[in-house]
């Protein structure tokens, strides 16, 4: 199942559980978002293509994150006329995971997220740790680690062993 929305004057095709970066949405992290603008939606029974969108069709999501783009440099240059300009631009973007299209929401198997809970819960922050905090970690769990490596490698190292 599919469907293809428009966004921000673009158009992109998306399923459930998909990660789309679109142009700033005003809202704040973690809240649901609803496109009604839904160009073409297939699923089992076939394809609607709306003229110009599909009546009564949504798609939900929700605001992963709000953020910048990579930073797109524009440089202007006019020969022998000594005039030149530099300029930057982020373009500022809204991360939204899709949860549900036309109203089938995308769920995933029990097991699984129960499994990715167990992981997480056995995983310690280690990269809000310091340096002195991970050699210690390490000794505590009988991990040989470098004391005299980077933060950065004392991490990989720790990580490889669990």
């Amino acid at each position: 199942m599919y469907a293809i929305i428009e966004t921000g004057g673009k158009q992109y095709k998306v399923t459930n559980g998909d990660q789309i970066a679109v142009e700033k949405l005003n809202v704040a992290d973690g809240e649901a978002v609803v496109f009604d603008k839904v160009l073409v939606m297939a699923d089992e029974a076939g394809v609607k293509v709306g003229t110009p969108y599909v009546e009564g069709v949504t798609v939900e999501g929700t605001a992963v994150e709000t953020g910048k783009a990579k930073k797109v440099i524009i440089f202007k240059y006019k020969a022998k006329k000594d005039y030149r300009k530099k300029q930057g631009h982020r373009q500022p973007y809204t991360l939204v995971e899709i949860t549900s299209i036309g109203g089938v929401k995308a769920e995933a198997p029990a097991a699984v997220v129960e499994e990715a809970a167990e992981e997480e819960a056995k995983k310690p922050a280690l990269k809000s740790m310091k340096k002195a905090e991970l050699i210690e970690f390490a000794n505590e769990n009988g991990i040989e680690v470098d004391e005299k490596a980077v933060k950065a490698v004392i991490i990989e190292t720790i990580e490889a062993a669990l």
